[in-house]
């Protein structure tokens, strides 16, 4: 005779395992909040100014506006565009310094080697400094007009006046032509993603490059020699050749 604790053990297994195989775990859904990306700030704690997204999202926006130039939407679309072209002037003049200085260090020789970057304006080379100055006046002319006219209107200038069968890609971006200035299609990959990037980039190194600029000129002012003739000096004996031991600040030498 089957005692009783027998027959309710498996019962109760037999329960659980029905239980067991009907019931369905359901898993806990996560509640995901997305919060809108806010520009991120200069100054820590301080909100960046909203009127500078106004033509849309600025690379290297970090709200840094203290004269509030930015607050009339033409004229914020006129500084972005010129800082722009700043930047990039500043990234090629700090790299036509640097570049022949050291080349002459190295012994390289060409007509000009040697010359100093400031003198290198009114050096003469095969012609006359005067010259060349207006063979640049004319097509910086040419040059500027265009960019000017596109960025009033984007695309009007894609279509090349001269050379028909060269064209510029429609939906292009004032300042960002793309088509033959960009060889490497860079400004295509990923889906457009690594163009964001390089736009961040760019103006950030170009940010540094005028600032560096500003720094040789003052450089050359106090010591007479280029970036990288200040920099050998200050290597050979830092605690001599410094800031202090020079005329930049007149009370303290």
């Amino acid at each position: 005779m089957v005692s009783m604790t027998k027959v309710t053990g498996r019962v109760n297994a037999a329960v659980a395992g029905s239980l067991k195989r009907t019931t369905t775990v359901v898993p806990r859904r996560k509640l995901v909040v997305s919060k809108a990306a806010k520009t991120p700030s200069w100054y820590p704690g301080k909100e960046a100014p909203k009127y500078l997204d106004a033509n849309g999202p600025l690379p290297g926006n970090y709200g840094f506006d203290p004269l509030k130039l930015g607050t009339e939407k033409d004229q914020l679309k006129w500084f972005a565009q010129a800082e722009l072209l700043h930047a990039r002037f500043a990234m090629l003049g700090c790299l036509g310094i640097l570049v022949p200085e050291a080349l002459t260090n190295l012994g390289f020789d060409w007509p000009g080697a040697g010359v100093n970057w400031v003198d290198a304006a009114t050096f003469s080379y095969d012609a006359d400094s005067k010259t060349y100055f207006v063979i640049q006046l004319y097509l910086m002319h040419w040059v500027e007009i265009r960019r000017y006219q596109d960025m009033q209107k984007e695309g009007c200038v894609n279509q090349d006046p001269i050379f028909k069968k060269y064209k510029l890609p429609d939906g292009n971006k004032s300042g960002y032509p793309g088509g033959v200035f960009d060889p490497f299609g860079w400004t295509t990959r990923k889906g457009g993603q690594s163009f964001e990037e390089l736009q961040l980039k760019e103006i950030k190194n170009g940010r540094l490059a005028m600032l560096s600029f500003l720094g040789f000129w003052l450089q050359y002012g106090v010591q007479g020699k280029g970036p990288i003739g200040c920099l050998t000096d200050h290597l050979a004996n830092p605690f001599v050749n410094n800031i202090l031991s020079t005329d930049a600040i007149p009370f303290i030498k």
